[in-house]
Order: structure tokens, then C-alpha cells, then sequence
């Protein structure tokens, strides 16, 4: 690999990584305000409404941190990926503006009605923007993840003469065979991490003795609400979308397990060190033939192991092993101390149980982390490929862009985003220093 490709890889992962951390809480978050905006409609209880209007500041933080850095990975395609843009163009010159233009606009016109609009508007067209906001929000990510799933299952195309992709079908692209799976886990995973976020300001609340009724409503919403989608993460939206890896990207499934060989009946690694010069994996922990039930649906199914394929399409095995696995493990986590906060729920002991809400305000950030590692996992397993199966990721990139002038402008892009990191804490603390409007 040539050091412009390398750092041309190493900027857009580093641009987009640091983007994702924005929107993956307003898809969360949008569910969390429409939820509190029906439950206003529905009770007239006011107290609901405080807390929609509380979490749409910080939704509205989080969209306007979202756009300024997603900007510039628009123009990353005409940098360093012009060759990329020229060969699938056709395809995701389609699905992109579609976010932009519907999801986008539909997301931002109804979050500033929500905004601006309380106790100005009726309370019915007051809930139809916050359903509105979390429709935008959902939109967004499926017009994405459509975009992603072609990359890694790309459909209805055709290959012109000068070789490039020409658009066949839209629909197919929309509803290719592996989006489907894909985007709900996405969705589901941006969900838990608003569950927690949620939990975990209410959490900051009751430890501080600060807005005891907003918090209490807060934690119970992200309990019941964690629970319920740290389970359905894992099974069934991790499970299927498991399964499309393994029929559509089998060399992708081998390196999350760390399986060098093709075994029937293969055994599912909890743990282990993948070791690339030896091909294989030191001091696993094995759960026999559940790998082959997980990926087919048969305890005695064959799996395809790294020695099917040339080590020139395997992808960096290291990498993928390692961001699958904490992916699983944060996962695994989320499971268990949610059911812990359901049971003390139950008990009646959530709000007062301090070690409890200790653990959910200092768990924050993990969501983000499997949500990062996640989609690591589902990029760098597609590599050699940008598209599998049609296009080389060292093909992609722009010819005439040398690795210098990228290392200049992803160092500036990281003081650039240190800053904007630090308005945004500001920000956000800002918002939950004040807490929601009429609580002391």
C-alpha cells in the first residue's frame, strides 16, 4: 500500500469516526423526545414536556457538532477519493443527496419548530415536530447505512464500457438484502446509546440532589428502555446481521472470529489473540460449534476459515478480531447491568441505590466505544475492497494527491476538531448545569 493511500485511509477514518460520534446520539436521542412528546399530549403532564425541551437542546447541539463535520467528508470524496466518486458515483450520487435533501432538512425544519415553538403553537402540531425530528433523525441513518450496504453488497448496478458502476434499480439499492439487518442494528445501537446518555444525566441529578423529578423519570426511562434494546442488540439485530455477513462476506466473519481454518461444526472464540504469522489463535476460549449455529443455523454447518482465501484479500485480521470483540463484550455489559437496573426498579430501589447510578453516569461513554468499534469492524473486515467484489480500496483513491499534503490537512483537522470537541462539552455542560427549564 502506497503512503498517499495509507494516509488518505487514515484521514477519513479519523474525520468520520470523530463525525459519527454526533449523529449516533441524535438518532438516539430523537426517539427519547418523541417519546416524552406523546406521553405530554396524551397526559397533558407538563413534566414530560420539560424533559422533551431538555433533551432537544441537547439534540440540537449534537446536530448542529453533527453537520459543521460532516461537511468536510463530503469533500474528502473529491480529494482524495475522486477515483471512488467517478467509478460509484452513479450509485451514491443518489442515496447521499437523499439525506441531505429529505432527511436533513425534514430533521432541522421540524427541530426548530420543536425548539421555538413551545407554548407558541397548538399542542398537536407542538408533537407532530417531535415525531418529526425522530422521523428526520431515523431517515438520515437509512439513506447512510443504504449507502454503506451497497459497498458491501453492492446491487443494481451495471458496469458501463469505461468501467464504471451505472444505477440499474434504486430500489434494489434501497432495499438491498443486507441493509436491512444492518440498519436496525445501527438504529438499535444509536437507541441504547441515548438510553444512556439519558440514564446517566438523570443519574448525575439524583447523586447531586439536583432536579430529583426530571432525574427519576430520566434513570426509569433508560432502564426500561436499555434493557430492552441491550438485549434486542445482541439478538435479534446482531444475530441476523451476523448471518448476512457470513453469506454475503465470509472472509469478513473469519477474521471477527479469528478462525484461520475452515472447520464444520467451528467453535465460537469468546476470547483469544489472533496470531497472523502462525495462522492461528493463541489461548482461545472456545464454546464448541456455536460459530457454525450462529452463522448458518446448523451446529454441524461448515464455516469458512482465512485458508479459503488468498492473504491478499484477507482483511487486517488483528484489527477486526479485536473491534468485533470489545463491540460483543461492551454489548454483553450493557445487558447485564441493565437487568441489575431493572431489578432494582422493581424493588424500588433505583433512584436511592447510589452505587447503581455511580456505574450508569461512568458507563456514558461506552456506548459510543462499541458503536466505534463496531463499525470498524464492518469497514475495515470489507478491506482489500472499497466495493466489495468490484473496487480495490488502493483504486479509489485520488492519483494526484500527495501523502504530505494529506498529513497537513488531517493535522488540521484535529486541532480544528479538539476545538469544536471542547465547544461541545461546553456546550452540553452548559445545557445540563442549568438543567430543564422549571425544575430547581
Amino acid at each position: 500500500m502506497s503512503s498517499a493511500v495509507f494516509a488518505s485511509r487514515i484521514q477519513f477514518a479519523f474525520t468520520v469516526m470523530f463525525h459519527y460520534l454526533f449523529p449516533v446520539l441524535t438518532m438516539g436521542l430523537g426517539f427519547f423526545i418523541a417519546l416524552y412528546s406523546t406521553l405530554e399530549l396524551k397526559t397533558g403532564n407538563e413534566r414530560y414536556g420539560k424533559a422533551a425541551q431538555f433533551w432537544a437542546k441537547i439534540f440540537a447541539i449534537n446536530f448542529a457538532l453533527g453537520v459543521v463535520t460532516g461537511i468536510p467528508l463530503e469533500f474528502e470524496f473529491g480529494t482524495n477519493w475522486s477515483s471512488f466518486s467517478t467509478f460509484g458515483g452513479g450509485v451514491f450520487g443518489q442515496t447521499l443527496p437523499m439525506e441531505g435533501v429529505y432527511a436533513f432538512f425534514l430533521e432541522s425544519g421540524f427541530l426548530g419548530m420543536f425548539l421555538f415553538g413551545h407554548g407558541r403553537v397548538s399542542r398537536t402540531l407542538h408533537w407532530i415536530s417531535g415525531m418529526g425530528v425522530a422521523v428526520g433523525s431515523l431517515l438520515s441513518g437509512y439513506f447512510i447505512v443504504a449507502t454503506d450496504a451497497w459497498m458491501q453488497h453492492p446491487v443494481g448496478y451495471e458496469l458501463a464500457q469505461d468501467g464504471t458502476v451505472h444505477l440499474k434499480s434504486f430500489w434494489a439499492v434501497l432495499l438491498n438484502p443486507y441493509v436491512g439487518w444492518q440498519y436496525v442494528h445501527t438504529i438499535n445501537g444509536a437507541l441504547l446509546t441515548g438510553a444512556y446518555v439519558t440514564g446517566g444525566i438523570g443519574a448525575f441529578y439524583l447523586l447531586s440532589n439536583r432536579h430529583p423529578e426530571f432525574a427519576r423519570l430520566a434513570v426509569k426511562t433508560a432502564v426500561i428502555a436499555g434493557v430492552i434494546l441491550a438485549i434486542t442488540q445482541a439478538f435479534p439485530t446482531g444475530d441476523q446481521n451476523g448471518k448476512a455477513v457470513a453469506r454475503y462476506n465470509p472472509v469478513k466473519l473469519a477474521s471477527m472470529e479469528g478462525l484461520f481454518r475452515t472447520q464444520r461444526g467451528a467453535s465460537l472464540a469468546i476470547i483469544g489473540m489472533p496470531d497472523t504469522q502462525h495462522d492461528r489463535l493463541i489461548d482461545p476460549i472456545n464454546v464448541p460449534k456455536i460459530l457454525s449455529y450462529l452463522a448458518y443455523g446448523d451446529f454441524s454447518a461448515p464455516v469458512e476459515g482465512l485458508d479459503s482465501y488468498s492473504r491478499e484479500l484477507w482483511p487486517p485480521v488483528s484489527l477486526t478480531y479485536y473491534t468485533y470483540h470489545i463491540m460483543v463484550g461492551l454489548g454483553t455489559l450493557f445487558i447485564g447491568q441493565m437487568l441489575i437496573g431493572l431489578f432494582l426498579l422493581w424493588k424500588r430501589k433505583l433512584a436511592s441505590s447510589r452505587w447503581f447510578l455511580w456505574t450508569l453516569m461512568l458507563a456514558v461513554p461506552f456506548p459510543y466505544i462499541a458503536n466505534e468499534a463496531g463499525w470498524t469492524t464492518a469497514e475495515v473486515g470489507r478491506q482489500p475492497w472499497l466495493v466489495y467484489g468490484l473496487l480495490r480500496t488502493a483504486a479509489g483513491t485520488s492519483h494526484t494527491v500527495a501523502a504530505g499534503e494529506t498529513v497537513f490537512t488531517t493535522l488540521g483537522f484535529a486541532g480544528i476538531y479538539a476545538l469544536l470537541g471542547l465547544l461541545f462539552l461546553v456546550l452540553v455542560g452548559r445545557v445540563i448545569y442549568q438543567g430543564p427549564e422549571g425544575e430547581t
